[in-house]
């Protein structure tokens, strides 16, 4: 409450007085309050300044917020929603209007603000984003990893401590704010930026997207519905490590993996070195065990393979020596067998030669056919009158008549 004094006040004021006093009055007074009310008429300036109404059922109050006030809110200002604001009342003299200067814009109760992620979790979740069929399955071994946070921050250095002690690989670290309005847009920039690394340069196998804990309104930017989208789009894994055990964002439930804390994250994207090499030599060894014996027992084979292929060779010396007398005695009868049918041949060849039909009829002999039919003639009885004859004899054929 707060009074002007009698004696001070004037008949007459001029138009800027007035002004002044009630800017002095109402500055003084009302420089940290709290005011609730829906969020309404919002708009950003070209400098980056947020201009939106405060109202009631009642009334409207007019704020602004500043650029750099703006950057460091850690909820997004929306059209429609409750909120509280915290700052300080100014008039404008020139116009007589007085508004809200804001330096600090909450939730209107947790119950509020878990209602919006409620809301948005079902709408995104209908969509299939968080579905199971879609996650990605992890690298065993990873050549590189990406760590999206801030390095401000206490999780870069367990991350990183962790990741070292258990398996060094490369880590490529982005940094971006992981609280405030701004922040969502800086962790979907990153997300994108490591996707669209070019093809020459080696990209990292795995992201890791990590932040302590805190509040649902610290860790509000995860909750956000680009950083959700561009979860789901990237083509490479991502591991969510927001906040605490207890903490849950839905960018874990769009993540390929949520890890309880930013040191597990670590731990889900490594194996440990020393586990690998003692499972390699234990592998090795057993390889080794089992070759072993494997070759003992194939030599063993094979020994008494030798030794029934030195049987087999000896029979086969004994069947050849065999073979060698079988064909000398085959080849022999064989000569035999050719020279007595060579003899004969030669026999039945004169004896051909003699009775040739050619030879024969050299020596004076002739041959009768019958001339129409063309049958041999073998007795003179065939010979009856007019019967007509071929006579054939060693140099040609001759036709001709029987008359009597």
């Amino acid at each position: 409450m707060f009074y002007i004094q009698a004696n001070s006040i004037k008949d007459c004021f001029k138009v800027s007085e007035i002004s002044i006093i009630l800017k002095q009055l109402i500055e003084e007074n009302f420089f940290d309050v709290r005011i609730q009310g829906e969020i309404s008429g919002f708009k950003v300036s070209s400098a980056g300044h947020s201009y939106f109404n405060l109202k009631d059922e009642e009334a409207i109050l007019n704020a602004v917020c500043w650029r750099d006030t703006l950057q460091n809110m850690t909820i997004k200002i929306k059209e429609g929603i409750e909120v509280i604001c915290s700052g300080k009342i100014s008039i404008y003299p020139r116009r007589s209007s007085y508004q809200l200067i804001v330096n600090k814009i909450e939730i209107a109760g947790c119950g509020a603000l878990l209602t919006v992620l409620e809301k948005r979790k079902k709408a995104l979740a209908e969509e299939g984003l968080f579905d199971l069929g879609r996650k990605k399955q992890l690298p065993f071994l990873p050549k590189t990893i990406a760590l999206i946070t801030s390095i401000n921050g206490a999780v870069i250095r367990d991350i990183l401590h962790r990741i070292s002690d258990r398996f060094p690989v490369e880590v490529l670290v982005w940094d971006v704010p992981v609280q405030g309005s701004e922040a969502s847009y800086h962790i979907q920039n990153a997300i994108k930026g490591f996707n669209g690394l070019p093809l020459h340069i080696n990209g990292p196998d795995i992201i890791i997207l990590a932040r302590g804990g805190g509040s649902i309104e610290d860790l509000w930017c995860f909750n956000e519905e680009n950083v959700v989208r561009a979860i789901v789009a990237s083509e490479i894994p991502i591991i969510s490590a927001i906040g605490h055990e207890t903490d849950f964002t839905l960018s874990d439930l769009a993540a390929d993996l949520r890890a309880p804390t930013p040191t597990a994250a670590a731990e889900f994207a490594v194996p440990v070195l020393k586990n690998l090499q003692d499972y390699i030599n234990f592998s090795f060894d057993k390889i080794h065990k089992i070759s072993k014996s494997l070759f003992e027992e194939k030599a063993l084979k094979l020994a008494k393979f030798y030794n029934i292929l030195l049987k087999f060779e000896n029979v086969l010396k004994f069947k050849g020596h065999k073979l060698v007398e079988y064909n000398y005695k085959i080849n022999f009868f064989v000569e035999k067998y050719f020279d007595k049918k060579k003899s004969l041949l030669s026999i039945i060849s004169q004896l051909l030669e003699k009775y040739d039909q050619k030879k024969i009829l050299e020596r004076g002999f002739a041959i009768v056919y019958e001339g129409q039919k063309g049958y041999l003639i073998t007795s003179s009885a065939q010979l009856v009158p007019d019967i007509e004859i071929v006579v054939e004899m060693h140099d040609g054929y001759k036709n001709a008549i029987i008359k009597k």
